[in-house]
């Protein structure tokens, strides 16, 4: 089964990361994923996927997520902004959320630049929290609120957090 972007999905042991990737490509996402607790081996799959394919949006959502799962939260940021710019620039749209509005792309598309747009601006709300950078967190938050007003990528989780984490510090 894929999900709405096909980047996470699980399908007999296989991760589906996307449509139309590369076999290799593929061959080095499926052994990072399958060297998810060996640091090493699976980053390494994951340089060398990335390598091949320097411009792959789902090899770059893969080094965002290994990173941040990691907390390696600093390099998550670098590959999370790189999945937004690559994003828009397959997408044919804005990369600076801030520019964007409902009419810039078809945001309800399930698979794509735009939906992995989406839940990269969700990805990046999450690490902005994680580096206890409220305010940027929120505002990100805020854009994908307008973008994805059915919330289809979920980041109402983020939101519901992020007000909680607002609530805390005006306690």
């Amino acid at each position: 089964m894929h999900s709405a972007n096909g980047v996470v999905s699980t399908l007999h042991n296989e991760i589906a990361f996307g449509f139309g990737l590369p076999s290799e490509v593929e061959r080095l996402l499926q052994l990072a994923a399958s060297r998810v607790t060996r640091d090493a081996e699976s980053l390494d799959a994951l340089n060398q996927a990335r390598a091949l394919a320097p411009d792959q949006i789902e090899v770059l959502v893969a080094l965002y997520k290994f990173h941040c799962y990691r907390g390696d939260i600093n390099l998550a940021e670098r590959y999370a902004e790189q999945t937004l710019f690559e994003s828009a620039r397959q997408g044919g749209f804005d990369s600076k959320w801030e520019c964007l509005d409902a009419g810039s792309t078809n945001w309800g598309e399930p698979r794509g630049p735009a939906r992995t747009y989406l839940y990269s601006l969700k990805a990046m709300a999450f690490i902005y929290l994680r580096q206890c950078r409220l305010e940027e967190a929120e505002l990100v938050l805020s854009a994908l609120r307008r973008l994805d007003p059915n919330d289809r990528v979920g980041g109402g989780v983020v939101i519901e957090l992020a007000q909680a984490l607002r609530e805390s510090e005006d306690v």
